[in-house]
C-alpha cells in the first residue's frame, strides 16, 4: 500500500492508469485466483461443510446494514441517509482480509473468503443499489450480477472441481508421463494460477494509490462521515460477534476459521469499490471517498485490537 501511495504522488500511477488497473484487476486477475482457489480446495465434502459460508458473508452486510439504518440518525438528523447508510453496510470483503486469512489459516481461509464473497456479491447488487437508488435501479444491479466475473468465475471453478474432479490437481502437473490433452489443460490452469496470484499484491498497490489521491486538507470532519467511521469499525463489528456468539450458543456449529473469517470481514473498513459505486449510482462520492481513506487508516488498528479481543475472550 505504501508503495502505491508513493507511486501515486510521484506519478507513476496516474488517476487514469489507477482505474484500468482497477478493472483489470476486478474483470480478469480476481476471477483467475477465484477460478483456480475453487479448483484446488472445493469438494463434495467441502460443500457439504460450507454450504452456509455465503449466507454468512450476505449477514455481515446486512446486519451492518440494520446497524447503518438504525445508527445514523444518531449522527445526522436531516438530510438522505441513504450512501452513509450503504457505506457502513459494505466492508471491504475481498481484497483486504484475503492477505490477513491466507497469512493466518491457509488455503482453508482464502477459501472461506472466496465463498462469503458470492453472498456479499449478492447484496451489494441487490439491498446495496437498492439503498441508494430504491427500486428503480432493480433491472441494472440484476445485470451487473448476472455478469459478475467473480461469481462467474466463483460458480465454474466450483462446477469444473465437482464434475471433472481430476482438475484439482492440475496445477501441479509435470510434463512427463502426461498426455497432451491433460498437458494442455494444466498449462491454461498454471496460467491462471500465475495470473490470479497477482490479486492480493496488486490489489494493495490499487489500494495504496487511491489512498495517495485524496487530498488530506480537504477531508474536514463532518457528522454523517463520523457516524459511518464508528458504525463501521466498531458498532457493526461488535453487533455481528455478538449475533454469532449467541447463534452458537444456542447450538449453530461454525468452523474456527470460518468463524475468524466472518469476524475479520465484518471488522474491514469501507470497501474502495464503494466510491465507483456511489459515483454510477448517484450517490455521495466525496462522502464515500472519505469514508474509505480514514476507514482504512483507522483499520490499521481496530482490526488487529477486534482480533486479539476475540482470541483473548475465546469467542
Amino acid at each position: 500500500m505504501a508503495l502505491g501511495w508513493v507511486a501515486r504522488k510521484r506519478a507513476l500511477i496516474t488517476g487514469e492508469a489507477g482505474r484500468v488497473l482497477s478493472r483489470l484487476l476486478v474483470d480478469m486477475i480476481f476471477p483467475a485466483l477465484v477460478f483456480t482457489q475453487m479448483l484446488r480446495t472445493v469438494n463434495p465434502q467441502v460443500l457439504r461443510e460450507s454450504w452456509f459460508v455465503p449466507i454468512l458473508g450476505a449477514a455481515v452486510i446486512v446486519i451492518a446494514k440494520v446497524v447503518g439504518q438504525l445508527g445514523m440518525p444518531l449522527f445526522r438528523h436531516k438530510g438522505a441517509l441513504a450512501t452513509a447508510v450503504f457505506l457502513v453496510a459494505m466492508p471491504n470483503w475481498v481484497f483486504f482480509p484475503l492477505p490477513i486469512v491466507e497469512k493466518l489459516f491457509g488455503d482453508a481461509g482464502v477459501r472461506d473468503v472466496l465463498l462469503c464473497n458470492v453472498g456479499a456479491q449478492l447484496m451489494l447488487w441487490t439491498i446495496g443499489v437498492w439503498t441508494l437508488r430504491g427500486t428503480m435501479a432493480r433491472k441494472m444491479a440484476f445485470k451487473e450480477l448476472a455478469l459478475n466475473h467473480g461469481l462467474v468465475a466463483t460458480v465454474a471453478g466450483i462446477v469444473m472441481a465437482l464434475v471433472l474432479p481430476f482438475t484439482r490437481t492440475l496445477e501441479t502437473v509435470s510434463v512427463a508421463g502426461t498426455s497432451v490433452g491433460v498437458l494442455s489443460a494444466a498449462s491454461v490452469v498454471q496460467a491462471l494460477a500465475m495470473l490470479g496470484s497477482l490479486t492480493i499484491p496488486l490489489s494493495l498497490v490499487i489500494t495504496g494509490s487511491q489512498l495517495g489521491s485524496l487530498n488530506l486538507a480537504d477531508h474536514y470532519p463532518t457528522r454523517d462521515f463520523v457516524g459511518v467511521i464508528v458504525l463501521r469499525l466498531l458498532v457493526a463489528p461488535a453487533i455481528t460477534i455478538a449475533i454469532l456468539t449467541a447463534a452458537i450458543l444456542l447450538g449453530l456449529r461454525i468452523p474456527e476459521v470460518t468463524r475468524m473469517t466472518t469476524y475479520l470481514i465484518a471488522a474491514m473498513p469501507v470497501a474502495i469499490s464503494c466510491g465507483i459505486v456511489t459515483e454510477r449510482f448517484g450517490g455521495d462520492t466525496p462522502l464515500a471517498a472519505r469514508a474509505i481513506f480514514y476507514s482504512t487508516l483507522g483499520s490499521i488498528l481496530t482490526v488487529p485490537a477486534l482480533y486479539y479481543l476475540v482470541r483473548l475472550l475465546g469467542l
